[in-house]
């Protein structure tokens, strides 16, 4: 009974203390997930970029050779990398060298700006979503290299990093909510012997004092031995009458 009492009094306190770790536990989540997929998404793009400009100072003595079946063959070995979907290099005038679509460039492709080197995002029926960035040849004089990565890649590699990350937060919320319950009944368990103590000097037992609670140095020992004193003075008051 002392001891449901007491749980009742923390009741508040495990509370407030469960809903602040799970708080926080939240926002850090919340803010881990969004740097994650920020800071993946800017590497996969500068990552694609690189490779984009890599290529555009690999053919220039190509292009300028007119070796089209060399710059073929040098696209052909990039897109072995995991990541890269598909590359194309065009002119300045905008006719389309070479690419590496079978069996041929998508309608999409065909009706974009050839010359453009921003960063775009493409949903090619049949083949998925791609993220693409352009390199210029020459300064867009010789023409641009375009490469699509693919955004389902990505998006693996986010939902991996993060899976890992909220797994941990997840361990190290379970472990702290165990930890709260710990301490939140460690600091209950004074007050529940003080409250057996006094339950008994209630119900007209002496103390001996032998009891643990008469010998703690804090404020549940102070109580107890306050409350035999008391006890003390009025069993005299009863014995003077």
């Amino acid at each position: 009974m002392s001891r449901m009492r007491v749980h009742k009094l923390f009741r508040k306190t495990r509370f407030f203390f469960f809903a602040l770790f799970g708080l926080i536990v939240i926002s850090v989540s919340v803010l881990s997930i969004t740097t994650v997929s920020r800071e993946l998404s800017v590497e996969y793009e500068s990552n694609s970029r690189s490779i984009a400009q890599n290529i555009a100072d690999s053919s220039v003595d190509i292009l300028l050779n007119r070796n089209l079946a060399t710059l073929q063959s040098l696209i052909d070995q990039f897109v072995q990398i995991e990541s890269i979907r598909y590359i194309y290099i065009t002119s300045e005038t905008g006719e389309f060298l070479a690419h590496t679509f079978v069996p041929g460039l998508p309608d999409e492709i065909l009706a974009s700006d050839a010359s453009s080197t921003a960063t775009v995002e493409r949903s090619l029926p049949g083949l998925g979503d791609f993220i693409e960035v352009g390199a210029p040849i020459l300064s867009g004089v010789a023409g641009t290299v375009h490469v699509g990565m693919d955004l389902e890649l990505l998006g693996l590699k986010i939902q991996r990093a993060i899976g890992a990350q909220m797994a941990l937060f997840g361990i190290i919320f379970v472990i702290g909510s165990l930890l709260t319950f710990w301490f939140v009944n460690l600091a209950s368990q004074p007050l529940a012997d003080l409250l057996a103590f006094a339950v008994r000097m209630a119900g007209g037992e002496s103390a001996t004092g032998d009891e643990p609670v008469l010998s703690r140095d804090d404020e549940a020992g102070e109580l107890a031995r306050l409350f035999v004193h008391v006890n003390r003075r009025a069993a005299g008051a009863d014995r003077e009458r």
